[in-house]
């Protein structure tokens, strides 16, 4: 029997979300964060020339590329996982992953997973990692191993290096928090948006619904959460008999400090080890390249006294070359435009003599006979037609003035003012020309084109009477022939 209360539980249920998810913006906008690139990577430049991803590595069946890491393909039986090289130095933090799983079928499998573990799981039977795990997994499981019909599901599952994962229950025995999300094919990369902040562990989930990167919902929120103090970030995925295209887009990692506290420089970060590797490696760069300019100016004698400057074109000299550019863009446009009208103007001329000649020719005190068109429309369409060559005429007479203009800008290429105007003045030519020509289409368009004259019926010169005695001539001839050639056919054939 169901509670009295029942129906409201839902609505109770969204108010506690909502409540839960404006108390963690009100807590995330007053810390600050600070952009840790060690322990992230993005596209649109992924990997180095040799496919390695800086400061992460990949294992399995991984397939980095300039834009996305693979994780599996869509191939049966697939894992594959990446890794930062080193570990995390700080204790609070978030982290931005955007990822895409897709496949052909209904039901996909296995799933993906999101680690921040104390060792690194580069394989293994839960999603491509490594069992009993000491830290963090956020698990996004694609197949229902249970059957009970509650995949896909978002479960975050923490370990401390002694207990085996749950495969038959999908891990629910051991979830210290879960969601059910779909986050397969969807027309947008799923978004989740992680935060570890003073032992409170926030799980933030964008659907993929919609293009807004900021439109995220709460997962799950578990507090007085202990995690190793120093770990790894990492992710991984699987497939089974089922299979499906697990990419991710980007891993985005911020160092969060608590507010009133000074934020760290960069620099205090990089050990010396690296700061040494690095001047090393600026050093060979700079004497490569001064041994190549040294090359170069053997090779280009008659280079030597040349500013570097003056081989490369300057700002003015760039916009001026662009408005040129553009300036024989706009001509080239104009000739096709002029060649156009020139076209419409002959064939009108055609048309007006052809009904000048007809005119001519029947005079104006003929009656029109049935189906022609009276004299006084015939006057209308020519007046109508020289009208329509005086349009055209000033049409042309318009292109042809900005034609020259284009040509022969006024005030040379110097002036910034002059160029300014003289490219409204083409605008405004432009605009006549095409408010011009519409109005010649809607004429065009209304006018009513003469019909050609309808036939007179012919009268018919035969009735149903002489038909029929035509018929039945017709008939009695041919009963005659068929008799006559069968008397001759039998007196044939007494001679044999």
């Amino acid at each position: 029997m169901a509670a009295p209360g029942g129906r409201a539980l839902p609505l109770q249920l969204h108010l506690l979300l909502l409540i839960l998810t404006v108390g963690w913006v009100a807590a995330t906008d007053s810390q600050t964060r600070r952009f840790e690139y060690k322990y992230s990577f993005k596209g649109p430049h992924l990997v180095h020339n040799d496919g390695s991803i800086p400061f992460w590595m990949h294992t399995g069946n991984a397939i980095p590329s300039a834009d996305q890491v693979r994780i599996t393909p869509s191939l049966k039986s697939q894992k594959g996982s990446v890794w930062t090289k080193s570990k995390l130095t700080f204790e609070n933090w978030e982290i931005e992953v955007t990822f895409r799983v897709t496949g052909r079928g209904r039901v996909g499998a296995d799933g993906l997973a999101i680690w921040y573990t104390e060792s690194q799981g580069l394989d293994g039977p839960v999603f491509g990692a490594s069992d009993s795990w000491n830290g963090l997994g956020i698990f996004f499981d694609s197949f229902d191993n249970d059957g009970k019909k509650n995949n896909p599901v978002i479960l975050v599952v923490g370990n401390n290096g002694r207990q085996l994962y749950d495969h038959q229950n999908d891990g629910t025995t051991q979830a210290l928090g879960s969601c059910l999300r779909d986050f397969r094919n969807k027309p947008y990369p799923v978004r989740a948006r992680i935060i570890y902040y003073k032992k409170t562990l926030t799980v933030m989930i964008h659907n993929g619904f919609t293009p807004n990167n900021d439109d995220y919902e709460l997962c799950a929120n578990v507090e007085n959460m202990v995690l190793p103090l120093e770990g790894f970030f990492g992710i991984s995925a699987a497939t089974g008999a089922l299979a499906d295209d697990h990419d991710v887009l980007s891993f985005l990692t911020f160092r969060l400090f608590e507010p009133g506290k000074p934020v760290e420089p960069d620099d205090t970060t990089i050990p010396q080890e690296e700061k040494e590797k690095y001047r090393e490696q600026y050093e060979n760069f700079q004497q490569a390249l001064d041994k190549k300019k040294e090359e170069f100016q053997k090779d280009h004698p008659d280079m030597q006294g040349e500013q570097a400057d003056d081989l490369f074109e300057s700002v003015n000299e760039q916009e001026l070359r662009q408005i040129f550019e553009g300036q024989n863009r706009i001509h080239l446009e104009i000739k096709q435009l002029n060649r156009q009208l020139n076209m419409i103007l002959d064939e009108q001329r055609k048309y007006v003599s052809l009904v000048s000649d007809e005119l001519s020719k029947k005079g104006t005190n003929v009656v029109p006979q049935t189906g022609q068109l009276p004299q006084a429309e015939l006057d209308n369409i020519m007046r109508y037609q020289q009208e329509v060559l005086k349009h055209v005429g000033e049409l042309k007479n318009s292109v042809a003035n900005t034609l020259s203009q284009v040509a022969h800008p006024p005030g040379g290429a110097t002036g910034g003012y002059e160029v300014a105007q003289h490219f409204n003045d083409i605008k405004e030519h432009l605009h006549v020309v095409k408010r011009d020509l519409g109005a010649l289409v809607q004429r065009n368009v209304n006018i009513e084109k003469p019909k050609c004259p309808e036939l007179p019926p012919f009268p018919s010169c035969l009735s149903s009477t002489h038909f029929f005695m035509f018929v039945a001539f017709q008939t009695v001839l041919f009963i005659g022939y068929i008799m006559y050639r069968s008397q001759q056919e039998a007196a044939a054939k007494k001679f044999f």
